[in-house]
C-alpha cells in the first residue's frame, strides 16, 4: 500500500533547528515533485517549500527564504525539510505530500496541489521559549 511517513518534528525554543523527514513506501519517490505544507492553528494550511522530481528546482514561500532548504535522495525515496532559525510563527503541523504531472515547482506549492497523490500523516512542529 503507497503512502508516505513523516518523521521528525518536535519542541524548540525560538532559533532553533529541526529535521523534517519524509519516506515513501509502495511507491518510486522520484516519479513526483514533493512538497511541504503547513497548517498554524487557526490559518489555512499553505505550502512551505517544493521540490521537483530530481532536486533541481525548487521553491519557498517568503517567510521561509533562507532559512529552510528542501531536499530530496531519491535512493531512499526520501526528502527532508530542514528548517533553521525557527520563530514562534513557523509553529503548525507540517505536512509532506506527492505531486505528479508537476509544470511548475511554484504552482506546486500552492495547496492544494492540482495533482496531489500522496500525503503524509502530518507531524507537530512547535516552537516557543
Amino acid at each position: 500500500q503507497a503512502h508516505l511517513v513523516q518523521s521528525g518534528g518536535g519542541a524548540v525554543q525560538p532559533g532553533g533547528s529541526l529535521t523534517l523527514s519524509c519516506e515513501a513506501s509502495g511507491f518510486t519517490l522520484a516519479d513526483y515533485g514533493m512538497g511541504w505544507f503547513r497548517q498554524a492553528p487557526g490559518k489555512e494550511r499553505e505550502g512551505v517549500g517544493c521540490i521537483i522530481w530530481n532536486g533541481e528546482r525548487t521553491y519557498y514561500v517568503d517567510s521561509v527564504k533562507g532559512r529552510f532548504t528542501v531536499s530530496r535522495d531519491n535512493g531512499k525515496n526520501t526528502v527532508y525539510l530542514i528548517m533553521n532559525t525557527l520563530r514562534p510563527e513557523d509553529t503548525g503541523v507540517y505536512y509532506c505530500a506527492a505531486v505528479s504531472l508537476v509544470s511548475s515547482v511554484q504552482d506546486m506549492c500552492i495547496w492544494p496541489p492540482r495533482h496531489l497523490e500522496f500525503s503524509g500523516q502530518g507531524t507537530l512542529v512547535t516552537v516557543s521559549l
